[in-house]
């Protein structure tokens, strides 16, 4: 009697959440005037008056993927040195300006784009843009802030690798990519950054910076009309670049297993990530498969972390990884364990996956997880810097406005028929799949050969000499 009661109460729970039929979960977001300006750039443009803020986001197409072969983070070391020195001032001069404004200014790249983000008082509007237009287009890129800044990478990279639950991503791009663009890690590494000179960084920056690679996107306290303007004085004469943006071309899946282990002989714990090619950011079932990732491994009581954690006892955290390009990104599960249970983290990792594969999710687990990312996703989209740089995005793969705002309703709809669809689609079988351990070679060399063929290289070594990772 009490089991039925908690299931009813339950019931009812999960049905308030969801809605009753024809309920719709639509997310309410500004409304937006986009406007082209004759360079090409693109300017988006939303009023929201509840708060006297802007915040601005600018997307400059390119990133990463633009980076020349053996000269890896140089797109990541030019968005950095943006705001060392533009125009007139300093590095020291420009931070302190935003700063005595209580404002942020920031600056960074990622594998198909660069980006500046702003977020300031609406009465600082013209200081600031001034700011943003010397920033994008007169940095000056001092020799002294490009070699400061090139040796910090440097180190940081070298002391990312003590932690390698943050470096393990970039050795499975990379070894997963091999020569597809997608391969080299946004920062490259210690070697690639200790060729790059200054001039790599003016050639990088005159060849991917320019008016037709923008995407504006501007919300906050403010009149569209007179932002319009402004930003139309500011970058509207921006030269276009010489060359068009570069777009990497499709990725492939890998058939067959394979196996690269990276040595960090002082390891006490292993850390595996075991994939093969995920989706598109724009592919139709991008939305069922962001359930089923959810489900399976995108929450503290998802299928996979409670085989691995919570039931086994086997690590702290299990989860998928399954980030989405202009092409097919990864999917991928990633999770660490005691180096001696190694083996038997990874055996029930697969256990799970060919359960799913072969037994899909149950009803009341996709409702849960249906529930559970309807709750979560308002909060995604709570601030003008976010709804910014939600709407530049939107409009960098091509997307509409209605990919935010009928999110939830199209999660609701997700039918445990669409669930094996895309499980059959996307989640590899244990036959195709591709391992990336780092940890103690040696005390785990033979239990991952057990896997497939194995590629070993030391940690720490530069990343992509030993993976030889080229551009085709």
């Amino acid at each position: 009697m009490i089991r039925a009661r908690r299931r009813f109460m339950a019931i009812l729970f999960l049905t308030a959440w969801m809605g009753f039929p024809g309920t719709s979960r639509a997310i309410q977001l500004p409304p937006t005037r986009e406007v082209k300006l004759p360079n090409g750039a693109l300017l988006i443009l939303a009023e929201k008056h509840d708060v006297p803020l802007i915040a601005l986001r600018v997307s400059v197409r390119g990133g990463s993927i633009a980076d020349p072969t053996g000269k890896e983070g140089v797109a990541s070391i030019t968005a950095g040195l943006l705001r060392k020195g533009a125009g007139k001032r300093s590095a020291q001069e420009i931070a302190a300006l935003a700063d005595g404004l209580g404002a942020y200014l920031y600056v960074g790249s990622g594998a198909e784009l660069s980006y500046l983000s702003a977020g300031f008082m609406s009465r600082d509007l013209t200081v600031m843009l001034d700011l943003i237009a010397d920033v994008l287009r007169r940095p000056t890129f001092p020799q002294d802030e490009f070699e400061k800044l090139r040796s910090q990478t440097v180190d940081e990279i070298a002391s990312a690798k003590d932690d390698p639950s943050s470096v393990l991503p970039d050795y499975a791009d990379a070894f997963f990519y091999a020569d597809h663009p997608y391969a080299r890690p946004t920062d490259g590494d210690e070697a690639t950054n200790k060729s790059l000179t200054r001039e790599d960084v003016l050639s990088y920056y005159k060849e991917n910076y320019g008016g037709d690679r923008l995407i504006i996107s501007v919300v906050g306290d403010f009149s569209s009309a007179a932002m319009e303007s402004k930003i139309r004085a500011k970058l509207g004469d921006w030269a276009k670049v010489s060359e068009p943006w570069p777009k990497a071309p499709p990725a492939e899946r890998h058939p067959g297993r394979r196996v690269l282990l990276v040595d960090k002989p002082d390891a006490t714990q292993s850390y595996f990530w075991i994939g093969n090619l995920g989706v598109a950011r724009t592919d139709p079932d991008r939305i069922p498969l962001s359930v089923v990732n959810t489900a399976y491994g995108g929450r503290f009581t998802s299928i996979l972390n409670t085989a691995l954690r919570i039931e086994g006892g086997l690590t702290y955290g299990a989860r998928v990884s399954a980030p989405r390009y202009v092409q097919a990104g990864t999917w991928a599960i990633v999770s660490y364990t005691k180096t001696e249970s190694t083996e038997k983290a990874v055996d029930m990792a697969l256990q799970t996956l060919e359960s799913l594969r072969s037994g899909g999710i149950p009803d009341t687990t996709l409702t849960s997880a249906k529930t559970y990312m309807i709750g979560q996703y308002p909060t995604t989209l709570e601030t003008g810097n976010a709804i910014a740089n939600a709407y530049a995005d939107l409009a960098f793969y091509g997307q509409t406005r209605e990919e935010l705002e009928r999110y939830t309703d199209r999660v609701a709809a997700v039918t445990v028929e669409d669930a094996k669809r895309v499980l059959a689609r996307v989640t590899p079988p244990s036959s195709d799949l591709t391992f990336v351990f780092v940890g103690n070679a040696a005390a785990i060399r033979k239990v991952v050969s057990k896997y497939g063929p194995v590629t070993e290289i030391p940690i720490t070594e530069p990343m992509l000499s030993k993976l030889r990772v080229g551009r085709k």
